[in-house]
């Protein structure tokens, strides 16, 4: 059985959002906490995982990710204090 993770990672309270999808959710966070990866959430320091769903299928957790790209952010923004108050 695989887990494929969506998640979002912020900035900060109410900052930069970003959106990604993993089969290994604690390295990929390390990844961006870390800056092993060049891109977007090194450059806009990224690094805080404020949400994450788990699905089993890699086509599910794709289509996901797409769907949350292009919600609008205060939908984002609900969707993960409703999770994720803090």
């Amino acid at each position: 059985m695989n887990n494929y993770f969506i998640y979002i990672l912020a900035s900060k309270r109410n900052g930069t959002l970003y959106i990604g999808v993993t089969n290994d959710l604690i390295r990929r966070i390390y990844e961006h906490k870390n800056d092993l990866i060049k891109g977007f959430t090194q450059k806009y320091q990224v690094h805080n995982l404020v949400y994450y769903e788990q699905t089993e299928s890699i086509e599910t957790a794709i289509t996901r990710e797409k769907q949350l790209k292009k919600w609008r952010r205060e939908w984002k923004i609900t969707l993960i204090e409703n999770m994720n108050p803090t």
